[in-house]
């Protein structure tokens, strides 16, 4: 949770953006529905195999999803449905962001993402959120962010992961693999599947997601069993 702790930082420095905005008119709902339209066209860019293009539409999707909270709190227009409407449609931004990466690039036999590894991140992402979303709803905790990476973190490394594919001048990937034996790069990238340094960034965000999931669950036992004890 690296980045989460500078939230507070964050928040401060994003109210002047709040309050300029909040003065247009714009609702911090309409700015959450347009982040799900700008990641629906990194989508398409992705799928095309314009990676950069895809990258920077994609950054631009999740600074917008800043400045949603940053108006909402600006303007008082914090509500729970807000909140709620916020969550839901960042599973819906990070599974577009994903699925660009499993069908691109179009025409070729090789996507920069392999199915089966681009559906273990997104169930990852998915789940982290849900089981963050139980325990404070259904367990009764007032915050249960805990655990190795939030979204944050595992989309910057999935940002990370293509800008290092993007680069034709060099192939980190093949590069790193030459430090290894042969047989265990065969095994990497024939059996396990993972064909570029941007399917091997967006598996490491898959298994920080799946961690994440087991660190609040076991964080939420912890918890609740301690307040019914306490009761």
């Amino acid at each position: 949770m690296v980045l989460g702790k500078l939230r507070e930082q964050y928040k401060r420095a994003m109210t002047p953006v709040g309050r300029a905005l909040a003065r247009t008119g714009i609702t911090p709902n309409m700015i959450t529905g347009l982040t799900v339209l700008v990641a629906l066209i990194s989508t398409y860019f992705f799928y095309l195999g314009s990676l950069l293009i895809g990258l920077a539409i994609m950054i631009f999707a999740v600074v917008l999803d800043m400045f949603d909270g940053a108006v909402a709190r600006a303007a008082d227009l914090a509500t729970p449905f807000g909140a709620t409407f916020d969550h839901t449609l960042d599973r819906y931004a990070e599974f577009l962001f994903i699925l660009g990466l499993m069908l691109g690039p179009v025409g070729s036999a090789e996507k920069y993402v392999p199915w089966f590894w681009g559906f273990f991140t997104l169930f990852g992402m998915i789940m982290a959120s849900f089981s963050r979303a139980k325990a404070e709803s259904v367990g009764g905790m007032d915050d249960c962010a805990v655990g190795l990476a939030e979204r944050q973190e595992k989309l910057i490394l999935v940002m990370l992961g293509i800008v290092l594919l993007a680069i034709p001048e060099t192939n980190l990937w093949v590069q790193l693999m030459t430090f290894f034996p042969s047989s265990i790069a065969d095994f990497v990238i024939l059996t396990l599947d993972i064909p570029n340094i941007l399917a091997l960034f967006v598996v490491v965000a898959g298994l920080l997601s799946h961690i994440t999931v087991g660190q609040r669950l076991s964080y939420a036992k912890k918890q609740i069993e301690a307040r019914i004890a306490a009761s």
